[in-house]
């Protein structure tokens, strides 16, 4: 079911698009993070490929 609220519809896409994969473990982390929740190394956190549309 697709959200009608406007604003509700800007805050899924920002939850959906905007955060960090770790590298080494696979881990989604939260945009402001330093370090990887799950297997604590900080070096090895990258930003989400943020282009939306079909998997080629």
């Amino acid at each position: 079911m697709p959200i009608a609220d406007p604003a509700k519809k800007q805050l899924a896409m920002e939850r959906k698009l905007f955060f960090k994969i770790c590298m080494n473990c696979g881990a989604k982390n939260p945009y402001k993070a330093d370090k990887c929740r799950g297997c604590g190394r900080s070096n090895a956190l990258r930003l989400k490929n943020r282009q939306t549309g079909p998997k080629k």
